[in-house]
């Protein structure tokens, strides 16, 4: 499969310049590996995966890196969370930038060993499969939200429903993306038993793995929608909390995104419950059985996905940039609501996603709930227009 190169390299390399340390954090399967090489082909490499190299890191943490001494790539670091102390005694001798790149899939494990000895000596970034930009080869790197004039400049990328409905049908990872339709229900049947069985399973936090996939299927189905804990344990058949530990699982591992609400003293009467959003709306679609992209086009689910496809494409926006994710979401008990708002340097931007070319007021009629100067619509239209003054109507071709 062709190298295709990744937005977060820059970010990877601008990290490998300060930091002693630098680790990609994701789900299996998005190419943090791949990332990695591509950025320094001369760096050792060395993975855990295989039994002989995590025996050595884990019986013998300083024979381990003297064999795999820095510059190296250490992958699945999490299988032996003692390196973490005998890398940084490393770092902190040295003192030198570059050293250690990291990757990890279990997060659970990771973060806790990470917090505990490589705090202030690390840069954590957040991998995800393929953004929009990245699929399409567009070169286009403006944050059409925070850097509007720039990227309006360049010509949205053009997509067809259909092709849109396709790639959020086949979902982000690199392998299927670049992979034929017919593979579609192998790989994520493939990646499911794996995640299930090589990090759920690990955690020790599932008695039934059946009731988990069914968990998992709830959770799908309810992407773009409110996190109500009741309402899925009663539909699984499974208690409150366990579905609060679930939910914490999925999203540590990269597999769901919770957005939060924005809290301000608007009103009293705002929810605070999260919305879920499934971070590849392939395995969304795989979960909830729908087997084209015609048929998910047409169906009961066409909005919430393409909403769904569209949060996660904002949030690549900010992570492949190495960037905190400043987004959220407004509802309040009288149901009005804004799908996203950012926030940048102190002021607020609101955002609907309409399933539509021609939106118009009526699409916005929320946003005069917040002090905005620039909002827009994320929509179907072939190019950019104006819904009001202050709205801009942008193609999805533009994220």
């Amino acid at each position: 499969m062709t190298y295709v190169k990744r937005i977060i390299e820059k970010a990877i390399l601008k990290a490998n310049a300060n930091f002693p340390v630098v680790m990609l954090t994701g789900p299996r399967q998005v190419g943090k590996t791949t990332v990695f090489q591509n950025c320094d082909k001369n760096r050792k490499y060395v993975s855990l995966d295989k039994l002989a190299n995590r025996r050595m890191a884990i019986e013998d943490p300083d024979l381990f890196l003297q064999k795999y001494s820095p510059p190296v790539l250490i992958d699945e670091v999490q299988y032996a969370p003692n390196l973490f102390s005998v890398i940084k005694a490393d770092v902190d001798t040295r003192k030198e930038n570059g050293m250690y790149w990291l990757t990890g899939s279990q997060q659970f494990h990771l973060m806790k060993h990470v917090s505990e000895t490589l705090a202030g000596r690390i840069a954590i970034l957040n991998m995800q499969g393929f953004s929009q930009q990245e699929r399409y080869d567009v070169g286009q790197l403006n944050n059409v939200f925070l850097d509007t004039k720039q990227a309006l400049a360049q010509n949205p990328t053009q997509i067809s429903l259909m092709d849109l409905y396709k790639a959020i049908w086949k979902g982000s990872c690199p392998k299927m993306v670049c992979s034929d339709d017919d593979y579609w229900e192998l790989y994520y049947s493939s990646y499911l038993q794996s995640y299930i069985e090589r990090d759920i399973r690990d955690l020790g936090a599932i008695s039934d793995e059946l009731v988990f996939l069914k968990f998992m299927r709830a959770i799908a189905a309810r992407t773009g929608q409110l996190l109500n804990c009741s309402d899925i344990a009663k539909d699984v058949g499974i208690s409150a909390p366990t579905v609060t530990a679930w939910i914490s699982i999925l999203r540590t591992s990269g597999i769901i995104y919770l957005l939060e609400p924005y809290y301000s003293n608007l009103s009293k009467r705002m929810t605070k419950m999260p919305k879920i959003y499934f971070l590849d709306t392939g395995l969304a679609c795989y979960l909830t059985n729908w087997q084209n992209h015609n048929a998910l086009e047409s169906g009961a689910m066409n909005g919430a996905i393409f909403e769904t496809y569209v949060v996660s494409e904002i949030l690549k926006s900010f992570w492949f940039s190495g960037k905190r994710a400043p987004i959220f979401f407004y509802r309040d008990k009288d149901k009005r609501e804004i799908d996203i708002i950012l926030e940048n340097n102190g002021k607020l931007i609101p955002v609907e996603i309409k399933k539509k070319t021609t939106p118009d007021k009526s699409d916005i009629k929320n946003f005069d709930i917040i002090d905005y100067e620039t909002g827009f619509v994320v929509c179907l239209a072939p190019s950019y227009s104006f819904v009001t003054d202050k709205v801009k109507a942008i193609p999805v071709g533009y994220l």
